[in-house]
C-alpha cells in the first residue's frame, strides 16, 4: 500500500481508508475502524478492480464518498487516471466484524464518475475543499492544475476552471494541498523543488518559493489553525516551514530524517504536533511548539481556574 488517508467526515470513529498496490490480483480499498474502547483494530474490504491505487482521498462532506488516482493500461502505455466512488451504505458507518479472509465477502464500490484527464496528463494527487459540501475538487494532472464541480449526487464532474504551469522542461507536479483558510480560496501545489500559491477564483499564482528544498518536494501540509503556516518536505531528508507572507526563508526547518521525506502532517486539534514519514523506515512525531498557535503552552480548561487563577492565566 502507498496510499491512506483519514475519513474527516466521520466524527463518531476513528476511521482511515488504505488502498493497495498489486499487480496480479484485484486492487482494494481496506476501511480500518480502531476501536479505541477495546483497543483493538477492525477491517472491512472494497474491491477497486479499475488498477493500483497511487493517491485517496475521502470527502469533508459525505462519509461514503472518496476519489482514488489510479494506474490504468491503455495501448500498452500507463496513464494514471482519477475518479469519485461511493462505498456501499452499510459500510459508511463502519462495523466491527473482522473476518480473517476479509476478501472473500468483499462488496464492489461504486463508480460516481471520472475526473476526465485525457486531454490533461497524468493525475497526481485530488484534493477536495476542507470546509466545503464535497462539491469542488481540484485534481493535479502533470502541469495542470484543474477544478471541478461535482453536479447532484456527485456522478457528473464538470470541469470549472483550470490552469497550466508554464517554463522550461517537462513540467509535473508532485503534490497539493488545499487551505482551510482565506474562505478556502488557496492552495499550494509542489513541483520539483519549488513550492507555489495560488487563488483558486484568478487560478493566478500567488506566491512562489523556489527551491524550497534542494531536492524534489514530496508533500505539503497547511497548519489547520493558524493561517499562512504551511509545512513542506522532500528529498533533501527535510522538513521545512513557511509564513507565506514572506517566504525568503523558512521559519524553521527539521533535519531529523536520513532519507528522503515522503509525507508531513499537521495534527488537526494540537497544531505543535507534526507527523513525518520517510524513506529512512521512520515515522517521526515532532513537537513543534514555538510554531504552533499556542506558543506559550497548553489552554487551560476554565473550569480548572478559579478567577483570581483566571486573570492571572490571561495576565501570562
Amino acid at each position: 500500500a502507498r496510499a491512506l488517508t483519514p475519513q474527516t467526515a466521520e466524527t463518531d470513529a476513528i476511521r482511515f481508508l488504505v488502498g493497495t498496490q498489486s499487480l496480479r490480483y484485484d486492487n482494494q480499498i481496506h476501511i480500518i475502524d480502531f476501536d479505541d474502547e477495546n483497543n483493538i483494530i477492525n477491517k472491512n474490504v472494497l474491491l477497486h478492480q479499475v488498477g493500483e491505487i497511487w493517491h485517496i482521498s475521502t470527502s469533508p462532506a459525505d462519509k461514503g464518498v472518496l476519489a482514488t488516482c489510479y494506474n490504468k493500461t491503455s495501448d500498452s502505455k500507463v496513464m494514471t487516471c482519477a475518479a469519485v466512488w461511493r462505498m456501499p451504505k452499510e459500510l459508511e458507518s463502519g462495523s466491527h466484524e473482522s473476518p480473517d479472509d476479509s476478501s472473500s465477502n468483499a462488496q464492489t464500490l461504486e463508480l460516481l464518475c471520472h475526473l476526465d484527464n485525457t486531454a490533461h496528463g497524468n493525475m497526481a494527487c485530488v484534493m477536495w475543499e476542507p470546509m466545503g459540501d464535497g462539491k469542488k475538487i481540484i485534481s493535479l494532472a502533470d502541469n495542470n492544475i484543474l477544478l471541478w464541480d461535482l453536479q447532484e449526487s456527485s456522478n457528473k464532474a464538470l470541469l470549472s476552471s483550470s490552469t497550466t504551469l508554464e517554463g522550461k522542461g517537462q513540467l509535473k507536479f508532485t503534490s497539493g494541498r488545499w487551505s482551510p483558510h482565506h474562505n478556502c480560496t488557496q492552495i499550494a501545489t509542489a513541483n520539483d523543488t519549488t513550492v507555489r500559491g495560488w487563488d483558486t477564483r484568478s487560478m493566478r499564482q500567488i506566491y512562489c518559493i523556489e527551491n524550497a528544498h534542494g531536492q524534489l518536494v514530496r508533500d505539503l501540509d497547511f497548519n489547520p489553525n493558524k493561517q499562512y503556516y504551511l509545512a513542506s518536505c522532500g528529498d533533501d531528508c527535510k522538513v521545512k516551514f513557511w509564513d507565506t507572507r514572506n517566504v525568503t526563508e523558512p521559519v524553521k526547518t527539521l533535519e531529523e530524517h536520513s532519507h528522503w521525506v515522503w509525507n508531513v502532517r499537521y495534527n488537526h486539534s494540537h497544531d505543535q504536533l507534526i507527523l513525518t514519514g520517510s524513506s529512512d523506515s521512520r515515522v517521526i512525531l515532532s513537537n513543534m511548539v514555538s510554531i504552533s498557535s499556542e506558543p506559550f503552552g497548553h489552554m487551560v480548561d476554565d473550569e480548572e481556574l478559579s478567577d483570581q487563577e483566571d486573570q492571572h492565566q490571561e495576565e501570562k
